[in-house]
């Protein structure tokens, strides 16, 4: 019966992505190549529709995209920090994962200084974020030559808290629309992890959720249905994976390298995709808007 229930999600995802206009899934270019460096990931679009993304022009700063399709550096973060994710909070404060640094900063809504949240020397570095509905924030932390990684939580206290140790290369995190699930994926291993999040922010009934046979992961983001797009990098595409797990589509791009995907736009429905080895934004139109559009519109 779960065998038949799953053809069915698939069948009826597969017609709805059917009825799409031609151009839907057809990847442009948002800004030109080189527009940052080879280093750009995290992006994440504000209320007011503007995208920002780590490593505008030179490492260490963080872009800012405006609604027009102008970059320019927004901040430059203190001396030897670089960021990686970026996520924005229900108050519209932006919140930066430091990789180089071992920190989280937040920078407060309508404020260009970015200031300490958490901070903790025994993170390998501090890789992409996600944040719950709840206020917390749930960090991937890999250790690319040890191939292991961590996931910790940084309380809506600025408490921070090993979840889980000696996992996969933790790479790409995000929480499920209804603030139900975490996933979190592992590079090298190629696998997608599910949790359940409990009240208090913690984790439980770990189970996998997608194994893939080739290439690496690396950012993931859902949209208001739950389907989750994990940009799969050196293969050049972003997969799409409904809630049960069933891969639908896999959306080629320009680029090879893929870092992350965000989604924005006027319905929410733009999906803006960082490439390192081009070092610019490419984007797709999906069938929904994104989970975290649709909480702030």
């Amino acid at each position: 019966m779960s065998s038949f229930r799953n053809l069915l999600c698939f069948v009826i995802a597969a017609n709805m992505l059917a009825i799409l206009p031609l151009y839907a899934f057809q990847s442009t270019d948002l800004l030109p190549e080189h527009s940052f460096t080879d280093g750009i990931e995290g992006p994440a679009v504000n209320k007011a529709g503007e995208l920002f993304a780590v490593n505008f022009k030179e490492q260490g700063t963080i872009g800012k995209i405006d609604v027009n399709g102008n970059g320019s550096v927004f901040l430059t973060l203190p001396e030897g920090s670089i960021g990686n994710g970026i996520r924005f909070d229900k108050d519209q404060n932006m919140f930066v994962a430091d990789y180089a640094g071992h920190k989280v900063y937040r920078i407060k809504n309508g404020s260009e200084t970015a200031e300490v949240w958490a901070e903790n020397s025994a993170m390998n570095q501090p890789n992409d974020l996600a944040i719950s509905d709840a206020g917390f924030i749930y960090l991937s932390d890999p250790n690319w030559s040890e191939n292991t990684g961590n996931i910790w939580m940084v309380t809506p206290s600025g408490e921070v808290r090993l979840l889980e140790a000696d996992m996969g290369t933790t790479n790409g995190i995000e929480v499920s629309p209804d603030g139900a699930l975490l996933y979190v994926n592992e590079s090298v291993q190629r696998k997608v992890w599910k949790y359940n999040i409990l009240k208090d922010g913690t984790l439980s009934n770990k189970s996998l959720f997608y194994s893939f046979e080739d290439f690496g992961m690396d950012g993931m983001r859902c949209d208001i249905k739950g389907n989750l797009y994990i940009t799969r990098y050196d293969k050049g595409t972003v997969a799409m994976l409904s809630p049960k797990g069933i891969l639908i589509k896999e959306i080629s791009l320009q680029g090879k390298k893929p870092s992350n995907i965000a989604f924005g736009g006027k319905d929410g429905r733009d999906g803006y995709v960082t490439m390192a080895d081009r070092g610019s934004v490419e984007v797709i139109r999906v069938a929904h808007p994104g989970s975290y559009y649709s909480k702030v519109h």
